[in-house]
């Protein structure tokens, strides 16, 4: 097992009812930028709830976070947190308005002439951030109990990440039953971004870790039991509830703890976001068989392990298999093709985004641009 330190400050609040439960977590001196989405909060409910556990606060909103939350969008708010002195933000929505109300907590601080170097250097240039607290009604990117956050640029097509200790949200509300309204293709892209969270920190190698890969692998098991019951019963408190807290276990940095991580995956899928407009959890499910092939030496001992503990399985062909066969099981498609996306033109487009920027990901540091361009052209 490697060294390392564990620390996560974030308060979670969980369960039905628990979005009051934020008015007594936000000190009312405080000048809060109330920061949600498209509007969906707005017709399940969640807007009034929070309306209301915010009475008493002076509060600014603002609305129109994009699915991929955009740098252009995020720079308004920041424009709007200066000039309205806000020193609290209150996230609500998914994990894209999340990751950009901690863009704009850092960016709100940040010393620099150019906010985008925070993620051009991933967060290491972050020495302060503005509170965050978040209200999370899509289960799938963690970020409610994280320093993670992705932002998208329109101008450049780039997809880029931070992180940093200061982005963790001070608390989270989570509520399964905001996510009654949720549209089917969400809740798919919700289990497949959590299942590939937990793998990025699993399917690697063995380190020594016995406990990590059981935490591990039996958040595995209970999203494979549990995500498609909440796509044919939406309304099932029980498995909503159960799938809501596996995807903050999934990745708020307890099962990374003391092993080696791949991440390469993420990395790859990104570009293919920022290129094709692809949602975070379509580009995964193409792209993680297509790594796992491309370093099938090198994994084959933990697909075996997985393919057993998991599948009940011999062999690691058999895990990848398995693991296609699920994605599609609950809709998610695994192939270029089904997207109408030339595997050539993508694996063109991001060797030459990788080789750019000398790029090298995985647990090994040897997905290079020119492994991502063989990956990516497996995937047809």
């Amino acid at each position: 097992m490697q060294n390392f330190n564990y620390r996560n400050p974030t308060e979670i609040i969980f369960g039905k009812g628990t979005i009051a439960a934020i008015k007594d977590r936000i000190p009312k001196q405080k000048t809060v930028l109330f920061l949600y989405g498209g509007g969906s909060i707005k017709k399940n409910g969640v807007y009034e709830q929070v309306k209301a556990a915010l009475c008493g606060h002076r509060v600014t909103e603002f609305g129109g976070i994009e699915t991929n939350p955009l740098y252009e969008t995020c720079l308004k708010a920041v424009e709007i947190v200066k000039k309205e002195k806000i020193d609290f933000i209150l996230a609500v929505g998914g994990g894209s308005v999340l990751d950009a109300g901690k863009f704009v907590a850092a960016a709100a601080c940040f010393k620099g002439k150019d906010p985008w170097e925070i993620l051009r250097q991933h967060g290491s240039n972050v020495n302060a951030a503005l509170p965050v607290g978040a209200v999370l009604t899509l289960p799938a990117t963690g970020s409610e109990s994280n320093g993670n956050s992705v932002i998208s640029r329109m101008a450049t097509h780039e997809k880029l990440h931070f992180f940093s200790p200061y982005a963790f949200p001070v608390f989270s509300a989570l509520d399964p039953e905001t996510t009654y309204s949720l549209p089917a293709k969400q809740v798919r892209n919700g289990i497949v971004d959590t299942f590939v969270h937990i793998m990025e920190q699993y399917m690697t190698y063995t380190s020594g870790a016995p406990l990590q890969d059981r935490l591990a692998e039996s958040l595995l098991q209970t999203l494979i039991e549990v995500g498609p019951v909440t796509l044919q019963k939406p309304h099932d408190y029980e498995s909503r509830a159960t799938f809501m807290w596996t995807a903050t276990l999934a990745l708020n940095t307890l099962i990374g703890c003391g092993v080696p991580q791949d991440w390469s995956t993420h990395m790859i899928g990104h570009e293919l976001t920022a290129f094709y407009g692809l949602d975070h959890a379509e580009t995964l499910a193409v792209v993680l068989p297509g790594v796992w092939e491309h370093k099938f030496a090198a994994k084959e001992k933990k697909l075996e392990q997985y393919g057993q503990r998991i599948w009940g399985v011999k062999t690691a062909r058999e895990a990848v298999a398995k693991t296609e066969e699920f994605f599609r099981m609950i809709g998610m498609p695994v192939r270029f093709s089904e997207y109408k996306i030339r595997a050539e033109e993508a694996a063109r487009k991001v060797h030459e985004r990788f080789h750019q920027r000398g790029d090298a990901f995985g647990e090994h540091g040897d997905i290079t641009a020119a492994a991502a361009k063989k990956i990516l052209l497996s995937r047809a």
